[in-house]
């Protein structure tokens, strides 16, 4: 049985927390934190869209990703000009997950984006992102409501996203560094607040797996979505109970 670096059980998150109102002028920011990895969430929203979706009545979101030089033991240089295909695969799987959270009609002509910066990386920086990037939305949402400008908060879904992980053939919630490197297997799911999967990324970087062990890593995942969800609840407090739709 492997024996977690920080000595949690195998289904246990790590200690997880958002600091709202993190920065000044960016109407939703957060400090994620999930373990020792930290992610600044800020989220922007500007009128218009892109031009594929002017005069639908639709809006949009967009996220960006990036992890900064000094998030890891070795400076990480900055991706300027052109972004590696990791860090584009990942905004793109931001993007999509905090999409699925907004009634993009309910929200009109308004384009949001998410900006997330990793400041501290030790894994699970997408799925942290991700996390601390809907607490972000939500408040962020919620300036435009109390300006008049939603009738109410255009949110459909909760939505949190949680990694997991087969360390000598048993399943492993939320990996930290040392054990990311050493899984076989590594899994990045999203999910809504009704367990409903937005997305499921899972390689095989030794071996393979079978249906049995993929349901255990299906409900390791529930598990830990759960909590994040509940985390995310008591942050929140009665924005999260505004869905759109409902008065």
């Amino acid at each position: 049985m492997w024996k977690r670096p920080d000595h949690r059980e195998p289904n246990q998150l790590r200690p997880v927390s958002f600091e709202r109102n993190f920065t000044r002028f960016s109407p939703g920011s957060v400090l994620a934190k999930s373990g020792d990895t930290k992610v600044l969430c800020t989220v922007s929203i500007e009128p218009g869209v892109p031009k594929f979706l002017q005069n639908t009545g639709q809006g949009w979101l967009t996220a960006e990703y990036r992890m900064l030089p000094g998030a890891t033991p070795q400076r990480q240089p900055r991706e300027l000009l052109k972004l590696s295909g990791r860090t584009q695969e990942i905004q793109r799987l931001i993007g999509r997950s905090l999409r699925a959270a907004v009634d993009l009609k309910a929200l009109g002509e308004f384009t949001i984006t998410v900006d997330t910066d990793v400041i501290q990386a030790d894994a699970g920086t997408r799925t942290t992102a991700i996390t601390g990037g809907f607490v972000a939305l939500v408040d962020a949402l919620n300036t435009l409501v109390k300006k008049e400008q939603l009738k109410q908060l255009p949110i459909c879904h909760q939505i949190a996203a949680i990694s997991v992980g087969l360390l000598e053939g048993e399943p492993y919630l939320d990996l930290n560094y040392p054990e990311d490197v050493a899984a076989d297997i590594d899994f990045n799911l999203v999910m809504t607040e009704e367990l409903e999967i937005i997305e499921i990324q899972g390689t095989a970087e030794s071996g393979s797996f079978n249906r049995e062990k993929l349901n255990k890593i299906l409900d390791f995942a529930e598990l830990g979505i759960k909590e994040l969800l509940e985390a995310q609840r008591q942050i929140l407090g009665e924005f999260i109970l505004l869905k759109s739709g409902e008065s």
